[in-house]
């Protein structure tokens, strides 16, 4: 009893005053203390190889995204999307964590575009808004702003170039000012200006992509082993072929769109997006249309709709050909072939 009141009393005045015995203990109870301290930071559910695993599941997914049918993709994203809920809620440490957040955030990015092929805007941005807030949590600024660019990609789609507007500058504000992801930002606040109908907002913007193009460093970084590089090329001139003929200036809508397509071509097979490309086919049937040569706007539109992958995207501009040749080419029977087509 003495002893403990002893040692009370110690750590009452302080070690100043203790005896050298009793100091000394304190001290190897603070040191046993310690030791528990780092064993509770470091306890953890998750396996050695979880957080490997799903680094290598996300690569998977990401390469297969322009590869194989949406919705095979969309279920296997899910699928791991729940798989790291489970284990955010389950016992981790701090680090672990902050890598299970990012992982979600990669995730529920690539299920924004997912659901966005599929057709759904709004299963798409709900997950693009989930990345976004799962990247903040990380303290991933990057992963931020790929979920802005899907959330703008929807807006516009979704005809709401305001909210397209507001997404590229979040996502602005997250990314760093010479990552190709910039370029994509700005191209994608001047597709929302065009489709507003707003050619001096478009120029600006493309501007500011044109500039941010021009400060890439010679090496790129990479996302989950990819080049990202593509990516701000397709922007830098598939985007602005969509501008251009929401504009109705079709000669350079011609020949961005050709630009664009002759970049795919020379991307890396890995890197091609057969949805893209279709988009890039349809922007040059478009132009041909506006230029007075509907034949070689259904010979365009039937190459795009041939393509081996047709989401909606890709359905809702060739929606726009058709109508704009019905419009303008009452009289071209073999737009009816091409509906036909779209239909099917």
């Amino acid at each position: 009893m003495e002893e403990t009141k002893r040692r009370d009393a110690a750590k009452l005045i302080g070690l100043t005053l203790a005896t050298p015995a009793v100091t000394a203990e304190i001290l190897d109870q603070a040191a046993a203390e310690a030791v528990e301290f780092t064993r509770q930071v470091e306890a953890s559910a998750l396996g050695s190889t979880t957080l490997g695993h799903l680094d290598q599941a996300v690569t998977e997914i990401n390469r297969a995204y322009s590869l194989k049918p949406p919705s095979q993709v969309f279920e296997t994203a899910l699928a791991y999307r729940r798989k790291v809920g489970v284990l955010l809620r389950s016992n981790h440490t701090h680090q672990q964590g902050r890598e299970l957040l990012a992982y979600a955030g990669w995730l529920s990015e690539l299920l924004a575009w997912l659901a966005h092929d599929l057709g759904s805007a709004g299963a798409g941005s709900a997950f693009a808004n989930d990345a976004f807030v799962h990247g903040q949590q990380a303290g991933h600024g990057q992963l931020c702003a790929w979920a802005m660019d899907a959330a703008a990609s929807i807006n516009i789609y979704e005809a709401r170039p305001d909210r397209a507007v507001a997404a590229a500058r979040r996502g602005l504000s997250e990314v760093g000012s010479t990552h190709p992801l910039t370029v994509r930002l700005h191209a994608q606040a001047a597709r929302a200006r065009a489709a507003e109908g707003d050619a001096e907002g478009f120029s600006a913007a493309f501007r500011a992509a044109e500039d941010a193009y021009d400060r890439l460093p010679p090496r790129p970084p990479q996302r989950f082993g990819e080049d990202v590089l593509p990516l701000a090329e397709y922007a830098i001139t598939s985007y602005p072929a969509t501008s251009c003929i929401w504009l109705g200036q079709a000669d350079r809508a011609r020949q961005y769109a050709e630009r664009a397509l002759a970049t795919f071509a020379a991307a890396p097979e890995a890197a091609r997006s057969p949805s893209r490309q279709a988009i890039a086919r349809i922007d040059l049937a478009l132009a041909h249309a506006q230029l007075g040569e509907p034949d070689a706007a259904i010979v365009l539109g039937h190459q795009a709709l041939d393509s081996a992958r047709v989401v909606g995207s890709v359905r809702n501009r060739a929606h726009d050909l058709t109508a704009y040749l019905d419009r303008r080419h009452p009289r071209e029977t073999a737009t009816e072939g091409l509906r036909e087509k779209l239909r099917a």
